[in-house]
């Protein structure tokens, strides 16, 4: 037994040849993702940069007055023209394209698992040890696999903020599908509803607040991973943060700490579920 718990398993070994394997067996399609992913932050960087700031904010407001109401717009003027005015517009426009890029990328793959994940019982066993170890393990962790598959830069930074925020949008849309009144399912079922139809008029309607909810969590995540995702060459507002541990400046710290704030509470009232 001393033997036994003496005998060093060398667990990080194998994981290192695991990642040498993939890397060297499978670059085409991971050059390929990466390509994908740079093109989408790079459409999303340029059609945000195109606007002025003064237009961009007047038309954030004008979205937030039709759906939240006046005292979001206002939060949107005053905090986005902060922003502008401490000279951090260009690091807020990287920030939001690439967090529209991690969050359109996973919902495009968390909604479709977890509408099957709801359906599948196998697929519903799999997943959950999965989605438990992706919830619990620290995020930094991410970085590694994220740096050696694909570099520094903003394209790591996204996938690894993809894996680390993709967790919500399955679980909250299996729940909200699963939470989809019987009677409701029954009611589909009687006027001959295909699972096609069930799923589309019936599930999704009813599971739209959680969904939803999902999509908020996706979000808020994926805000926190971007001082993160700065350590590994991501730009945006992260970078002057971590600027600021490294050289003690606590001013340049806390003025691009409050642009992502600002950032976090308007994305967080705009796709808040109605309900909450």
């Amino acid at each position: 037994m001393t033997e036994l718990l003496s005998t060093r398993i060398p667990l990080g070994d194998w994981v290192s040849n695991f990642v040498d394997y993939l890397v060297a067996n499978f670059s085409g399609p991971l050059n390929a993702f990466s390509d994908f992913i740079a093109f989408l932050i790079e459409n999303f960087e340029g059609a945000l940069a195109v606007l002025p700031p003064a237009v961009f904010i007047i038309i954030l407001a004008l979205i937030a007055l039709k759906l939240r109401g006046k005292e979001l717009a206002a939060f949107v003027v005053l905090g986005l023209g902060l922003v502008a005015n401490l000279g951090l517009w260009s690091e807020l426009i990287i920030t939001l394209a690439s967090i529209l890029t991690s969050v359109l990328v996973a919902l495009s793959i968390g909604i479709p698992v977890g509408i099957l994940k709801a359906h599948n019982k196998v697929v519903h066993f799999i997943t959950r040890p999965i989605l438990d170890f992706m919830q619990t393990i620290p995020p930094f962790v991410y970085l590694i696999p994220a740096l050696m598959f694909f570099g520094l830069g903003n394209v790591p930074g996204v996938v690894a903020t993809v894996v680390f925020a993709i967790a919500p949008p399955i679980r909250l849309t299996y729940l909200g599908i699963k939470q989809v009144p019987d009677e409701l399912k029954e009611a589909g079922r009687a006027f001959g509803s295909s699972p096609l139809q069930m799923l589309l008029k019936v599930e999704l309607p009813g599971a739209l607040p959680s969904i939803m909810m999902g999509i908020n969590q996706c979000i808020m995540l994926s805000l926190s991973m971007v001082v993160i995702a700065a350590m590994i060459g991501a730009g945006g507002l992260g970078e002057p943060v971590l600027r600021s541990l490294t050289t003690v400046d606590v001013g340049l710290g806390f003025e691009a700490g409050l642009g992502v704030v600002i950032i976090a509470i308007i994305l967080d009232r705009l796709f808040r579920s109605e309900e909450e």
